[in-house]
Order: C-alpha cells, then structure tokens, then sequence
C-alpha cells in the first residue's frame, strides 16, 4: 500500500514537473477574448491568426506568439492648419476609432499599435485636408441652417455676417466624407476605421484677434439695441403715467369744482333765506362784517353823511 501511494505521489510529480516545463517552455499560451495572436517562425508568419479565446500550442523557443487588441481602440491626431474653400486658415483637431480586422495584414504592414498610429495619421490627415479644402468655412463649423430660419421667423439675432451663410453640406457630412475616404484605405493595413470625429475647429492666432473683436463689437451692439429699446419702453411707460396723471387730477378738480359749486350754492340758499327772514337784520349783520374787515384801531375814513357805509355809525352816535 506505502509503495502503491508513493508511485501515485512519484507520477503526479512528474506530471506536473512536465506541465511547468511546458509553460515555462512557452510551448501553450492563453489567447483572452479581447485577443487575437498571429504565430510567426524565425519572423515569418505560420497558420492562420488565432482568434478563439482559451489555450493553445505552439513550437516552444522556435516560434513566437505576437498579440494584438480586437477591441476598438482610439486614434486622436494633432491639430492640423488647413485653408477652407473660401481661404480662411483654420486648426482642425480629429479623433477616430478604429480595429484590428485582419490581424497578419497588420503584423506584416505596420507590425504594431504604434505603427499604425502612424499610418492613420497620414490617412485621415489626408482625408480631413481634402474634405475641409473642398467646403466653406461656414460647413465646418455648423449642420444646418436652423438660424437662418429662426431670423426669418421674425428673431432679433444679431448674428456675424459668416453666421448668415446658408451651408451647403455642414459639419456632420464633412465628417462623412472623411470617414468614407480613410475607410478606402485603411484595410490594406488589416485596419477597419468605425468612426471620425471633429474635435474642435478653432481660428489661426493672427484672425482669431479679428474675430474676436467682431464678437465684441457685436454684442456692444446688440447691448445697445437692447438698451435702446429699454429707454424707448421707459419712455412709453413715463409718458403714460403722466398722462395718467393728469386724467386723475383733472377729474379731481372737476369732482372738487362741483362740490365748491353745490357748497357755494347751498351758502347762497342759506343767505337768501336769512335774508328774506328779516332783511334789515341781514343788512346789519352784513356792514358790521364789512366794518370789521376793513376798519382797525389804525384805519382813518373820511365819509360824507350821506354815505351808506356810514348810516349804521350815525345811528350809534344818536
């Protein structure tokens, strides 16, 4: 039984001992789902590309497995002068996303990520140059005409004379173009590009200043459109209150003038009546308030005796 038990634990170490010295050898390797692995013997590609996940074999110290992404990967190019249709030098700034199609196509013509950064660069350099060349200005930096129509609906906008220009492609079918332009040659690397990107589309430093000082100018001007109109609206409304005003204190004073009136009326009624009472008495009443308003310890007056001013005092005298 100890021997039986000793040849299992003599062979398992064997078995072993001779796996290790397999990996260590290299002779299996792991390909991962996001892998794909080219074989090559003394530099020269042998079979076909390995593109299922799991372990595989290969000769160990003769041949070499070369690895590669099957997932997208990402291209991002340098800012780039190019003149538009309509000579205006501007920087366009491009992304990409590409992938690996054909990955011995690609070992033998760039050999890695690095290489075929390096070919991208001149495809879709090539393609962006031709594509913003063959447009305006005004197809780089916009996708449709949406502020023409929002001013012919009537919008006060004030918008730079370029911002008027109807386009003829726009943005996203210059971006098309580039794509379908890369897309034709890029295979002859192993290489699929799924996409293109304008980043950013900016001024050369010498316009930028212009520009610049136009946005500036323009919105001092729409500024003073604006606060033009807010005078000509503080003015309507000022105006408005005046005469407001003086719609109330005209009725005011007639309100007040009838009143006056109806007062001055009803004193008169009272006057009458007391008069028609007894109008000696009101007489009286009436020249001693006369001689009380115009006669004081320093007044003189010299009547005649016959003067009815003076009848009251001659009686006072008897």
């Amino acid at each position: 039984m100890k021997e039986t038990i000793n040849k299992i634990i003599g062979t398992t170490t064997i078995f072993v001992i001779v796996i290790m010295a397999i990996f260590l050898s290299g002779a299996i390797f792991i390909v991962s789902e996001a892998q794909q692995v080219v074989l090559t013997q003394f530099g020269k590609p042998v079979g076909k590309p390995i593109v299922n996940a799991g372990l595989h074999m290969k000769l160990p110290f003769i041949q070499q497995a070369h690895y590669f992404d099957k997932r997208l990967l990402e291209w991002d190019g340098d800012p780039n002068q190019i003149p538009t249709k309509d000579k205006k030098y501007i920087w366009v700034d491009t992304t990409a996303r590409w992938r690996i199609t054909d990955s011995l196509k690609f070992l033998q013509s760039v050999g890695n990520e690095l290489g075929a950064h390096s070919s991208l660069d001149d495809i879709i350099n090539s393609a962006t140059r031709d594509a913003i060349t063959g447009h305006l200005l005004v197809d780089a930096v916009r996708n449709s005409n949406r502020i023409l129509d929002i001013i012919e609906e009537g919008s006060d906008v004030i918008l730079a004379d370029e911002a008027l220009e109807s386009i003829e492609a726009g943005r996203s079918e210059i971006t098309r173009n580039i794509l379908a332009k890369s897309k034709v040659l890029a295979p002859q690397y192993g290489i699929d590009i799924i996409d293109v990107r304008i980043k950013r589309v900016n001024y050369v430093e010498e316009v930028r200043n212009k520009v610049y000082d136009r946005m500036i100018s323009e919105r001092k001007r729409a500024a003073e459109k604006y606060r033009s109109e807010g005078e000509g609206r503080s003015a309507e409304i000022e105006g408005q209150v005046i005469k407001e005003l003086k719609a109330i204190t005209s009725e005011a004073y007639r309100k007040a003038q009838i009143i006056k009136g109806e007062a001055e009326a009803e004193t008169t009624k009272i006057y009458a009546q007391a008069y028609n009472k007894d109008p000696d008495f009101y007489s009286f009443l009436r020249t001693l308030e006369t001689y009380k308003d115009t006669v004081d310890e320093n007044s003189t007056i010299i009547l005649t005796t016959d003067s009815e001013y003076y009848k009251y005092l001659e009686k006072l005298e008897n």
